[in-house]
């Protein structure tokens, strides 16, 4: 049997994954990075991204994060999101809703665009509508 941790996915309003598993990847600053029971412990910084990682049963699963931080100690992982969804909680329809106001944001190079924000929201639902294969 694999070596496991027990993995918890957070975000402010809830716990969306308490569980078991033998891996995860996450979307860290610089990449994605895998983590592995008995990983050395650390912290570090995760961008907008798809967290993968297997169900106690062996399956890949999928949450879509915006941001946030994940920490080890090699028995545990913790996923603390800035905000999270579980791929199939995504509505694919008001993701891409989202995009199109984002792109329509960006184009208008108008100075009362915040530009900080209208690409954070571009790549929000960007990577919403991957996570989904969209």
């Amino acid at each position: 049997m694999a070596k496991t941790f027990d993995l918890s996915v957070v975000s402010a309003d809830r716990t969306l994954v308490a569980e078991v598993s033998d891996m995860i990847i996450a979307p860290g600053k610089h990449g994605y990075f895998g983590v592995l029971a008995g990983h050395e412990p650390f912290l570090t910084s995760l961008k907008p991204g798809i967290v993968l990682f297997n169900d106690a049963g062996g399956h890949e699963q999928k949450v879509a994060i915006s941001g946030g931080f994940l920490e080890t100690d090699g028995s545990k992982v913790i996923v603390l999101a800035d905000a999270a969804e579980r791929v199939e909680e995504i509505d694919v329809e008001r993701a891409m809703k989202a995009l199109e106001r984002a792109k329509a944001r960006l184009a208008e190079k108008s100075q009362d665009v915040n530009l900080s924000r209208a690409t954070a929201s571009l790549e929000r639902a960007a990577n919403r509508l991957r996570a989904t294969g969209r």
